[in-house]
């Protein structure tokens, strides 16, 4: 190869759908999940609940199509069966029940039923509908609201493509039993622990350094920790659905509005050992659609290697890139930007020349 000849780009790592759920709980907390720290991905890191899109959930346009990263049933489906396995809180109706609100008809299983079916589920002995129908019950997709989809930057070798959603599970209701809201761990298959705190709390352990959080978590933490409060005190029941409502009105703004935005995190410059990284950019799997994540809000993150992250904070695009930046570090970041876009070309490039020789055979 000759110094004029550009060494080939490594093609984009496939994105695989997944799902996950901010469940929120009847006081207002939100469930957090440890993983094991075996685990090939966020190991020991505090996640929601959630995981990959498997075929029984439903079927997905092909792998190409820009719909792919788009919310559908079986992105729902996927997600709250992925809740059940990992933490026993199942998200259906009891069928008997559908015309009434979600939070006066939660499927109630004792928890010998839960516990046999979430073991059998795991190990896809049978399939998840089914299971949920045998029981008199539907899966509650239409009670999950669409906040944000995330796609893993395009230089990680595992790469997701992850719709996120919130779910409220019912306040305090003579009618339901708590205990069907209580999380339990997996036994230690892919989580060692499960808990709801308040939004402000899980990202004071963060910052602490006493949890590893990712991006996409703090992020979401911190939009939902500005709505959702909770004390020891109690709150009333009132309070705690005016919080609620706030929230799914703020889901409702931006341009465009939170339950469509689509963030791929990016680098724009270091300050110290925090990395700052930009929420604006889709992914290269939507580069050209329109679409885009967050243009106001950036993510402060310090990784430790496959540790995780410390440190992390979530602060204004305008005071980085705007105002933040001085001249030569825009320079820097025009550039890394160009180079980005410019590899993403040929990546696409080289697809489609493929694509044409398989064609032709």
């Amino acid at each position: 190869m000759t110094n004029t000849q550009k060494e080939p780009s490594k093609p984009i790592p496939v994105a695989s759908p997944s799902a996950s759920i901010l469940l929120i709980s009847s006081s207002n907390e939100i469930l957090l999940l440890q993983r094991v720290q075996a685990s090939s991905s966020f190991a020991s890191a505090h996640v929601f609940p959630g995981g990959h899109i498997d075929a029984e959930d439903g079927s997905l346009p092909p792998r190409g199509d820009v719909r792919l990263h788009e919310d559908s049933l079986a992105y729902r489906i996927g997600a709250i069966r992925e809740c059940f396995e990992e933490s026993g809180i199942l998200l259906a109706r009891d069928r008997n029940n559908e015309n009434n609100s979600a939070s006066a008809s939660l499927q109630q299983l004792n928890e010998q039923e839960r516990d046999s079916g979430r073991t059998a589920i795991h190990k896809k002995q049978i399939r998840f509908q089914d299971w949920v129908d045998s029981h008199g019950g539907i899966v509650d997709t239409a009670s999950l609201y669409p906040f944000t989809r995330w796609l893993t930057p395009a230089n990680i070798s595992k790469r997701f493509s992850t719709q996120m959603y919130l779910y409220f599970l019912p306040l305090a209701h003579a009618g339901i039993p708590q205990t069907l809201h209580i999380p339990t761990c997996d036994g230690g298959v892919e989580h060692t622990e499960a808990q709801f705190l308040p939004a402000s709390e899980w990202l004071a352990l963060a910052q602490a350094d006493k949890i590893i959080l990712f991006p996409p978590q703090i992020f979401l933490l911190s939009l939902v920790a500005d709505f959702l409060k909770s004390d020891d005190t109690g709150t009333s029941a009132d309070t705690l659905q005016s919080q609620r409502q706030g929230l799914l009105e703020f889901v409702k703004t931006g341009d465009p509005p939170w339950g469509e935005k689509c963030i791929s995190p990016l680098a724009l410059k270091k300050e110290g050992k925090m990395l700052v990284m930009g929420l604006d950019e889709p992914g290269p799997e939507l580069e050209g659609t329109g679409r885009r994540g967050d243009m106001e809000r950036v993510v402060y993150v310090q990784f430790k290697g496959k540790d995780g992250t410390s440190g992390l904070k979530v602060g204004w695009r305008k005071d980085v890139v705007d105002g933040g930046l001085k001249d030569e570090e825009r320079s820097e970041y025009l550039e890394a930007r160009r180079k980005e876009r410019e590899r993403r070309g040929s990546n696409e490039d080289l697809e489609q020349a493929l694509r044409g020789r398989r064609e032709k055979l």
